[in-house]
């Protein structure tokens, strides 16, 4: 079984909870699902589990045209024993965007950058353009096919985190497409790609096109509301789309703090590595992410650091980290 083989051995005779981070979007929703099916084909049960919500529509969509199910950590908690095994999938363990459960986290499959060293007894990180491309790749190496809805749900995945393969591309995300493409339902496919944009996101839309602000070739856009996980992506790829723009800074304020999502087509800055510069000692704010992408939040409670001027005062954050940089993007 290769090096798979050591998570089934740790897993045997264990039922394990598969836990995504808590705003599951399609890529987690499908590496968790996949991995799901092919722990079954050894006779593991599992449960997929997240903590926060399911804020976007392709994810509920999805969830529906395959009928998953996904529990919240508030139904599992009662049950939840410390003995019990976590497998963390689309994410990792400290990375403030996983709530810690009961559980023990044993096991880590992911496609983000490190920024806090667990010691997992089974752990495959690795850079590629979705999780769901390194789920499919288990299922290649051991001449296994997945049922047409995991085929499916781990291309949609694919898909929607590459955006359309146009983002972080790499060898092993377009050897799964291979794969899943003869196996996956195309009727499926197309009708979750189709009409994911709500009326309500207008307004976001609007309020990010109002507030854009340049600076050489960074793109900032503050949404004064407060935005979904989802959105606020989708508003950063939607600034970056701009000719004029080469790194996109979009942040919401929220209930919880300040969301933040940032794009990046300059290779010279990595969205993961600017927003961590960025948000760095700033009370408990976090932030990490992919060479083009990458979140982060600063905590309400810590939102009155930034002064009487937030807006101001985050722009000056990103900028002062990009001249630390010594980047081109800068004003």
């Amino acid at each position: 079984m290769g090096r798979f083989g050591q998570l089934v051995s740790l897993c045997i005779d264990r039922h394990v909870y598969i836990q995504t981070h808590n705003f599951p979007d399609p890529d987690a929703i499908a590496s968790a699902f996949g991995l799901q099916r092919l722990l079954e084909h050894y006779q593991i049960s599992s449960t997929l589990c997240y903590d926060g919500r399911i804020d976007k529509l392709s994810a509920s969509k999805m969830l529906d045209a395959f009928q998953i199910q996904m529990l919240p950590y508030a139904q599992l908690r009662p049950e939840m024993r410390e003995s019990d095994y976590v497998i963390c999938v689309d994410s990792q363990k400290n990375s403030g965007y996983m709530t810690d459960f009961v559980g023990d986290e044993v096991a880590c499959i992911d496609h983000h950058p490190t920024f806090e060293q667990v010691a997992y007894r089974y752990k495959d990180i690795r850079f590629t353009g979705a999780c769901a491309s390194i789920i499919a790749g288990y299922f290649r190496e051991l001449g296994l096919e997945p049922d047409q809805d995991a085929a499916t749900a781990l291309l949609y995945g694919l898909k929607m985190d590459t955006l359309q393969f146009t983002r972080g591309v790499t060898q092993e995300d377009i050897q799964a497409y291979a794969f899943l493409f003869p196996l996956c339902s195309q009727e499926t496919l197309s009708q979750l790609e189709r009409n994911n944009l709500e009326f309500n996101d207008l307004k976001a839309y609007g309020a990010a096109i109002e507030s854009i602000e340049l600076y050489d070739k960074v793109g900032f856009s503050s949404i004064s509301f407060s935005c979904p996980d989802a959105m606020v992506a989708i508003l950063s790829d939607f600034i970056l789309s701009l000719q004029e723009v080469e790194v996109a800074v979009v942040f919401s304020h929220r209930e919880d703090g300040i969301k933040f999502s940032v794009r990046s087509e300059d290779p010279s800055v990595h969205a993961g590595e600017l927003i961590h510069a960025a948000l760095r000692g700033l009370g408990h704010s976090r932030g990490g992410g992919h060479a083009e992408m990458a979140g982060g939040l600063i905590p309400s409670g810590d939102v009155p650091l930034l002064g009487h001027y937030p807006n101001a005062a985050v722009r000056d954050l990103f900028l002062k980290a990009l001249a630390a940089r010594q980047c081109p993007s800068r004003p």
